[in-house]
């Protein structure tokens, strides 16, 4: 792979970027980092115009001076300056073990000051280099090259990524071939980026950016480490970091404390960098909540918004009545960044006030989840979510120019799911082996490869039928080193919810002895949020006789915080979207078997399964649970391909309207007249009424509306 360029808060990008065009002659792969990282000692924070990291040049160090000294102070003053980088260097990198043999650094650092011009000799005992840019590809040329574990340690120690590791050692963990070994190694195996979040993470452009992928491609953990560089490079700046989940308080506050401790050996100023739920609440603020009191009016609340615009509409209804005040008003700017992540959840009127309200030039990064929704048409574009110009114009524009941070960047490998869990959830997702046909499709096929897959036969193209699987390069290797299909899936099914509930107990009793898991290792998720507080009680009673500890998140303890030391966590999908746990059982799974706004139930579903980071439990009860058990077992004879028709245009415009979801109010006509109408046919059908009985009327009108709903040959 050639030189890859990352181009980071440079104070001088041109210059940076000319040093990073000369060094592709002599090194032909590895990372430059222009203007990164940030290393910080007690006393100060030393920044590095240029890092290369490289297998076959090592590690070097680069200054972009001025000027050229031409006195003894002014070569005092360049030769202190270098000095003080390499010490802080050898002080940041010595704190790893990794990067340690014995009492010695396991790697040299070279540090290279570059001139614009040619230059004289250093003061007699100067250590380190100096040169121009003529003689600084030679210089680097000539360095050795290291080996490749140490690289791989340099790379995550620069790349501030080891902090993602969890902060429990395992130490409890005894066997070498257990659930909980197989995560150590698992865990170590994630402690670096990918050459795509690298990117996304420390490439900060002077103005928006997005950064899109599956659930699982490290979006959250690359908004977070953005937050802290954007926090450490500018102090002074207010920023913003918000979500949709309210459960990713705990893991998004702890990703940025760790991640600020790193660059700055202090934690963030909260007074400066705020990280907040997008809508917030009586008890804590959110960015909506801080918009409305910044142009002076009073946030509305959820009690407000839910019986003004419906459940569905809450959110969008209560921007779009503060976005109507801000167009009036034209506030001023109070944010210098902001970064959200979930942006797909979010509705454009959001987008458009935090464009109003963030200052030139709207440095607003957004992380968007590729196929959140399964059915959607397409991703929206900029125009949808900020709005334009008077003239119709585009506000954000995405394009990249030559040697500039990229704008948008697609995150294309699933670190969170196995590539059997996932393709197990796109299936029961859309449908694939379903009995009646696909349920839902997107528009354009090609997002299949984008999101992972290859086309083993047929063509992505609608209206064609196809055979797609996932792709080697889209998951990491030590799923399939370390795991097995069989035990990385499992479906199982019962005639009963107590048979189902007490299975369940006694495999996470097996889970937290046996298999040496941790309680937090452990996430039980309720697919119907609506009777999750009828629901949960039942298991954790059974939980409880197994001797297991269990909570239900947002009612035994705070809608912040979904783990607990000692305590398994059981969460509706709307408090455990967003998170994950290395085991997951997903139960009462028969509940997206219904016909009865089946769309929602099988996003449900793909939601619950693709909470998983290694293992997953599909279980369900009752007759329903067969639908399921036999679209799980075909995936799997499958060989977990997923083999279909791709809809065409007017299939896809039919299947959205038959499996249309419905607003509350909807669904509770349904559900009236549902209830009605089994009503007379079962009194029919006991000979209790007649069809006579309907008033003339009616009976002419449902007739009527049957013929055209339903037309037959034989009208």
């Amino acid at each position: 792979m050639p030189l890859q360029v990352v181009y980071g808060e440079s104070r001088n990008r041109g210059t940076a970027s000319h040093l990073a065009d000369v060094l592709r002659d002599v090194v032909d792969e590895g990372t430059i980092y222009l203007g990164y990282p940030v290393l910080a000692t007690a006393d100060e924070r030393v920044e590095v115009d240029a890092l290369l990291v490289s297998r076959t040049r090592g590690l070097v160090a680069f200054l972009l001076a001025d000027s050229v000294p031409t006195s003894d102070a002014e070569w005092e003053e360049v030769v202190a300056k270098q000095d003080r980088l390499y010490n802080v260097l050898e002080s940041t990198l010595g704190k790893y073990d990794t990067l340690r043999s014995r009492r010695k650094l396991a790697v040299d650092i070279e540090t290279i000051t570059v001139f614009s011009g040619p230059v004289g000799t250093p003061p007699p005992g100067t250590q380190g280099e100096y040169c121009d840019f003529q003689h600084v590809a030679a210089l680097v040329g000539s360095l050795p090259g290291i080996d490749g574990a140490i690289e791989r340690a340099l790379q995550a120690a620069f790349q501030r990524v080891t902090t993602i590791k969890p902060v429990k050692k395992r130490s409890s963990v005894q066997g070498s071939s257990s659930r909980g070994a197989v995560l150590k190694v698992i865990e170590r195996g994630i402690a670096n980026l990918d050459q795509w979040q690298k990117a996304a993470a420390i490439e900060t452009p002077q103005g928006p950016q997005r950064i899109r992928g599956l659930a699982g491609s490290g979006k959250t953990v690359v908004l977070a480490l953005k937050a802290a560089y954007l926090h450490t490079q500018h102090p002074e700046w207010r920023i913003a970091m918000t979500f949709h989940s309210r459960a990713l308080y705990q893991q998004i506050t702890d990703l940025v404390e760790r991640f600020t401790f790193e660059y700055s050996n202090d934690r963030p100023d909260y007074d400066f960098l705020q990280i907040m739920h997008s809508w917030g609440s009586s008890a804590r603020a959110g960015l909506y909540s801080e918009m409305a009191r910044a142009v002076g009016t009073t946030p509305r609340d959820w009690n407000y918004a839910r019986a003004t615009y419906g459940m569905d509409d809450a959110f969008q209804g209560v921007c779009r009545e503060l976005l109507t005040i801000v167009r009036q008003e034209d506030p001023d700017p109070i944010f210098d960044a902001v970064l959200i992540d979930e942006a797909q959840d979010l509705p454009p009127e959001f987008f458009q006030l935090v464009y109003r309200l963030t200052k030139d030039p709207k440095r607003i990064v957004w992380g968007y989840d590729e196929l959140q929704k399964l059915s959607e048409a397409a991703m929206p574009e900029t125009d949808e979510l900020f709005g334009t110009g008077p003239s119709g114009e585009s506000l954000v524009s995405l394009v990249t120019h030559a040697k500039e941070p990229q704008r948008d960047i697609v995150l294309p490998v699933c670190y969170r799911n196995t590539p059997w869990a996932l393709a197990t959830a796109h299936a029961l997702g859309i449908g694939v082996y379903r009995e009646g046909g696909l349920l839902q499709h997107f528009d354009d096929p090609a997002l299949w490869a984008d999101i992972g897959y290859n086309t083993v036969h047929g063509q992505l193209a609608l209206g064609e039928p196809v055979t797609l699987e996932r792709s080697e390069t889209s998951y990491p290797s030590y799923f399939s080193e370390r795991l097995t299909i069989d035990d990385a899936v499992v479906m199982q099914k019962f005639d009963s919810q107590e048979a189902q509930d007490i299975w369940v107990a006694q495999e996470i009793k097996k889970n937290l002895t046996t298999d040496e898991l941790e309680y937090d290792d452990i996430l039980i998720v309720l697919p119907d949020a609506y009777r999750a507080k009828s629901r949960a009680p039942r298991l954790m009673r059974t939980l409880a006789e197994h001797g297991i500890n269990s909570h239900l998140v947002g009612v035994s303890t705070s809608v912040d915080e979904i783990f607990m030391r000692d305590s398994v966590a059981l969460a509706h999908i709307f408090r455990a979207k967003g998170n994950e746990a290395p085991m997951v059982y997903v139960i009462d799974s028969q509940h997206a078997a219904s016909q009865y706004n089946a769309v929602t139930r099988r996003n449900t579903l793909f939601t619950a399964i693709t909470r998983s980071r290694a293992w997953v439990r599909i279980v369900g009860w009752g007759d329903n649970m067969d639908l399921i058990a036999h679209e799980v077992e075909t995936v799997r004879e499958k060989n977990f391909k997923l083999d279909f028709r791709i809809p065409s245009v007017a299939e896809l415009a039919e299947m959205r309207h038959i499996n249309r979801d419905r607003s509350e109010d909807s669904r509770a006509s349904v559900k009236k007249a549902t209830e009605g109408l089994q009503a007379f046919i079962e009194a029919y059908e006991r000979q209790e009424i007649d069809l006579y009985d309907i008033p003339p009327g009616l009976r002419t009108r449902l007739v009527t509306k049957m013929r055209e709903e339903l037309p037959r040959d034989d009208d």
